[in-house]
């Protein structure tokens, strides 16, 4: 049987950074953008390093991984309410407490988590 109050206090834990993550990447969004507006630079063709562009491609690409993040660790809380928590969504089978302590927000035992992530 998995101990789900330690994986509550993990899971909210995690939630919690990633939400400080999230204010964070919007606010670099953000100044990156503003930046681009107060600038005269061609940063399509500055041969000094990254591009502005590519900059706010990254903080993009980061916000949406989290964003996705908080939707797996909220979708393991309800299951946590639900009592389903630590269950395969698949085949029902329980999932290891490793596999758990290594994605606790996982809803897939390792035979299924293939292909999946």
């Amino acid at each position: 049987m998995v101990d789900t109050e330690r994986f509550r206090v993990l899971l909210e834990q995690e939630r919690d950074r990633r939400l400080v993550l999230l204010s964070a990447l919007r606010n670099d969004i953000t100044s990156v953008s503003q930046a681009r507006l107060d600038s005269n630079v061609d940063d399509e063709h500055d041969p000094e390093g990254s591009t502005i562009a590519f900059e706010l491609s990254q903080a993009a690409a980061l916000l949406g991984q989290s964003r996705e993040g908080l939707e797996q660790i909220d979708a393991a809380l309800v299951r946590i309410e639900a009592g389903a928590y630590g269950h395969c969504e698949i085949c029902g089978i329980d999932i290891p407490e490793g596999r758990l302590e290594a994605r606790p927000w996982t809803p897939y035992c390792v035979v299924h988590a293939s292909g999946r992530r």
